[in-house]
């Protein structure tokens, strides 16, 4: 018994000391923390919009990595990659509560001069992040990316060319919400509206949805194309001396009084316009902080300050607006308050995303063979998302602008497409027509001066361009021989 007895103390000390070394250890390696690794990022922004070669672009980069990778690239019928560099120090540094509207304020984290022989374009930064995790646990390669941009404008301007393409950048900026705000309200953090957007963070850029469509295209034709920014206009409005054509394309729908007056004594000097683009100037912004910001309180504005002021020149808002008395027609031809959607925000949906022919006899459908009622553009949807028109009549079965909305006495529409406002989009404007239907007008204006304006009226011509619409392409093609001599 004795012997049992020893035995089976010796046994449950045993299991107690297991016990009690596992509670231990458990209780040791609670303590420990697994050396998870943080997070992995790298986002930038350009301290400036657009360089001339010799001028320096400075490059504002967080990072969750002690170093980072650049690589730059022109963007056009070949992207080409034409300088990079590796392990650039890195820093993560905060998210400032106002960053969407007063900027990030990063430390420059590096400077380049643009060399001579850069190319006039669109440039595009993408910056990477590598590593391997955890020193212990959560091992493994990982990656982390992102991108941003600037232009370089020419270093010869007019030399090469006669045309110049200023990109939609305020409309990149006023779709921004990095930092939770942009200027609109669907995707704002809690569903909130800014009023005022700023440069100075990671940037949302929408060049590759309408504009890199029509510089692919133009390339491959042959074209040569100098490069600015919507706010060269404004605070470099001699760029325009150079040139016989101005181009916009795509989504332009922020516009400031400067850049605007910047266009029209263009025009009214005999210098062209094509407006390959829809919702053009559509919104009056202020640019602030040199050029880094823009203001827009849009609907809400009653909150502009300058609407107490009595002088409502500058209010921000539609350039239609009747306070503002300056609707964008006057210098597009067409406007959005008579345009809107096709096959987007619910209108049109079942639209055909083409252009109806009225008047195939102008000079623009020289070598189409178009004939009048001919629909086109179809195939590649160049009626849609958003479009621009001018009040109609309509006389034998042919459409007439009735000048009432500042249409130049000179538009001609030569094609039109159906196309309304969402309710929710317009029923804030106290002079808006319920239930009104509109038209997306493709045009031409002339002024006394030998100036000619073409308007196209929709965001999506160019990918009409991107499809290889032959109508597309030869009435481009029309335009830009003729208005860039």
């Amino acid at each position: 018994m004795k012997k049992i007895s020893t035995y089976i103390n010796s046994y449950f000390s045993t299991i107690l000391c297991v016990f009690i070394l596992s509670v231990g250890c458990s209780a040791w390696a609670s303590t420990i923390a697994p050396d998870n690794p943080a997070s992995l990022f790298v986002e930038g922004y350009t301290g400036q919009l657009s360089v001339a070669p010799g001028e320096d672009v400075t490059f504002h980069v967080s990072s969750g990595a002690k170093k980072f990778n650049v690589e730059i690239a022109r963007l056009g019928a070949k992207d080409k990659v034409v300088w990079s560099r590796k392990g650039v120090p890195g820093q993560a540094y905060p998210v400032p509560e106002f960053a969407s509207s007063k900027g990030c304020d990063w430390p420059e984290a590096l400077r380049i001069k643009i060399p001579n022989d850069w190319q006039t374009g669109y440039y595009k930064v993408t910056l990477r992040v590598e590593d391997r995790g955890g020193k212990f646990t959560g091992r493994g390669r990982r990656t982390a990316e992102s991108s941003c941009f600037f232009v370089v404008r020419s270093s010869n301007p007019g030399k090469d060319t006669k045309i110049l393409l200023q990109l939609s950048t305020n409309t990149y900026n006023a779709y921004n919400n990095w930092g939770g705000s942009s200027l609109y309200a669907y995707h704002g953090r809690g569903g909130i509206q800014g009023n005022r957007v700023s440069f100075d963070r990671p940037p949302a850029s929408q060049f590759t949805s309408w504009e890199y469509d029509f510089v692919k295209w133009a390339e491959n034709n042959g074209y040569t194309i100098d490069y600015a920014v919507n706010s060269d206009l404004e605070f470099r409005p001699e760029i325009l001396d150079h040139y016989r054509l101005v181009l916009s394309v795509g989504h332009d729908e922020y516009w400031s009084t400067p850049m605007r007056d910047s266009l029209e004594n263009f025009i009214a000097e005999g210098g062209n316009v094509a407006f390959f683009s829809g919702n053009t100037c559509c919104w009056q912004v202020r640019s602030e902080d040199n050029g880094r910001a823009l203001t827009c309180f849009k609907e809400n504005f009653y909150k502009d300050p300058v609407y107490a002021t009595g002088d409502h020149t500058l209010l921000t808002s539609l350039w239609s607006h009747h306070l503002i008395k300056r609707p964008e027609n006057q210098s597009t031809g067409v406007g959005f308050l008579w345009g809107g959607f096709h096959k987007s925000h619910g209108q049109f949906m079942d639209g055909s995303g083409a252009f109806k022919v009225h008047r195939p006899d102008h000079w623009i459908f020289e070598g189409t063979g178009l004939k009048r009622d001919d629909e086109f553009g179809a195939k590649n949807t160049i009626v849609g998302y958003e479009c621009d028109g001018c009040e109609l009549e309509w006389r034998d079965g042919l459409p007439y602008p009735t000048f009432r909305d500042g249409t130049p006495k000179t538009f001609s529409v030569l094609c039109t497409a159906p196309s309304s406002w969402h309710p929710g989009d317009c029923e804030w404007y106290e002079k808006w027509e319920n239930g009104r239907v509109g038209a997306a007008c493709l045009g031409v204006y002339t002024k006394p001066s030998g100036a000619t304006v073409f308007t196209s009226a929709t965001t999506d011509w160019a990918h009409g361009l991107r499809g290889g619409d032959p109508e597309v392409e030869q009435i481009t093609k029309n335009i830009l021989n003729r208005l860039s001599k």
